[in-house]
């Protein structure tokens, strides 16, 4: 029961606008629509263990609470962070006591990931034997955080980002709930969606601070006033979770399919977010080695330089030496010869095991050597027409193998012009040796 004074205490709009229905939650109707996984579930009235995955201010909590209310079931909220072994068991046997009595229990658990294996362990006989259904909140990957044998009892269900329309009916219901209109130009109320970055919750609480520090009647708000009412947070970056691996990837993928400017975005969020440049910068100059090789032998070089002037300059000046790498890479002409070769030529050296390498190119520093056939027949390259003997420096019994194919693109285009002259000129001296033999 509320008492009187808790009554007459000041509510923060996130609270008075939490929703009550399951229909008035917003952006998550993949899960919760009819036919989506939790209406089939809600529609049968019977809810199985579920993990809820998704970013801050997406809605868990608020879905879990409701979903024991649509269900009839007890709701026992706890918080990993603050719960230990103790508050487990109590919850356990209340739930077994509950449970005689003809009542489930609903086990909410934020931050899930935050318990350690032991513990999750310990959950597994009370949601084996029905005891709870459990409701696990987490804004980390279960994959990586979470053990095997708990995830097969589960079934994980992933929740949106809030989008911007969804961004935008929030605030229409704060205007609906207040009795007047955000005092924002549209850029600024745009802007403030923005500011949320898909957290409802905290895009709850910057209206909330609109709505404290101004009246009725005020004048509109642009972008820049917005800015000085409100405290802009820093984007939601977890430099050693999930996120680090995301926009790591994105930037990678981005430069491979030379989208220069989406390449410039990812990498200016993972900048903003607190990155250690020198981790960008080693992703870069690998990218430059796997992804652009030989096509641009100018890659690699400018990725030490920029690595070399980030050490000299520090942030904030050396972070354009980042950005402009990023600009050279995506504009670059992209090849993976070098990397598939590397990987055809490893690949077959771990095949042929340990052939030796024909005796002509062998040396022999020793008589005994020389009588073995060290060296003999070896044809010295620079005497010999064009340079080239096209002798074979194979294994003897390992035919000729082509791994590395350069494609028609940047400098590889010549260097493909140079491997078939090569061809060519091989060829014609097996041709020649082969009449020698014959005559």
């Amino acid at each position: 029961m509320v008492g009187l004074f808790e009554q007459m205490a000041p509510r923060p709009l996130a609270d008075r606008l939490r929703p009550q229905s399951l229909a008035e939650v917003v952006g998550q109707g993949h899960l919760l629509a009819a036919d989506a996984p939790l209406g089939r579930m809600l529609a049968a009235r019977r809810l199985s263990s579920i993990l809820l995955w998704g970013p801050p201010g997406c809605g868990k909590t608020t879905i879990a609470r409701l979903l024991a209310a649509h269900t009839d079931l007890h709701f026992e909220p706890l918080s990993a962070v603050f719960s230990g072994v103790a508050d487990l068991r109590k919850v356990f046997e209340s739930a077994r006591q509950r449970r005689q009595a003809g009542r489930g229990t609903l086990l909410f658990i934020d931050e899930i990931h935050r318990f350690n294996r032991s513990q999750q362990d310990g959950f597994l006989p009370y949601v084996e034997d029905g005891t709870v259904v459990l409701v696990g909140a987490t804004t980390e990957n279960p994959s990586f955080e979470l053990n095997a044998a708990l995830l097969s009892r589960c079934r994980v269900l992933v929740l949106n980002r809030l989008d911007d329309a969804a961004l935008e009916l929030l605030l229409r219901r704060v205007e609906q709930l207040t009795g007047r209109r955000l005092p924002l130009e549209d850029e600024a109320r745009a802007a403030l969606r923005a500011m949320a970055d898909g957290d409802g919750r905290y895009l709850l609480g910057l209206a909330d601070e609109v709505v404290n520090a101004t009246a009725e009647g005020d004048a509109r708000l642009d972008t820049a006033a917005l800015a000085s009412l409100v405290q802009r947070r820093a984007p939601v970056y977890d430099k050693d979770r999930e996120g680090h691996y995301n926009l790591i990837s994105a930037l990678h993928k981005s430069l491979r399919g030379s989208d220069t400017d989406a390449a410039l975005y990812w990498c200016a969020r993972m900048l903003e977010g607190g990155e250690d440049a020198a981790y960008i910068l080693r992703r870069l100059t690998r990218f430059a080695v796997e992804d652009i090789g030989l096509a641009d032998p100018g890659a690699l070089t400018q990725s030490i330089a920029a690595w070399e002037a980030y050490d000299r300059l520090g942030s904030p000046e050396g972070d354009l030496a980042v950005m402009q790498l990023v600009i050279y890479l995506g504009t670059a002409p992209k090849s993976n010869a070098g990397y598939v070769a590397a990987k055809a030529a490893r690949r077959s050296a771990k095949s042929t095991g340990s052939l030796m390498p024909p005796m002509h190119i062998l040396n022999a520093p020793t008589k005994m050597m020389k009588d073995l056939g060290y060296n003999k027949g070896y044809a010295y390259d620079h005497d010999a027409p064009d340079g080239f003997s096209g002798q074979n420096y194979f294994p003897d019994g390992l035919p000729r193998q082509r791994f590395y194919d350069p494609p028609e693109r940047g400098f590889e285009r010549d260097l493909r012009k140079r491997i078939e002259y090569w061809d060519r000129l091989r060829l014609k001296r097996q041709a020649a040796a082969q009449d020698g033999g014959d005559g």
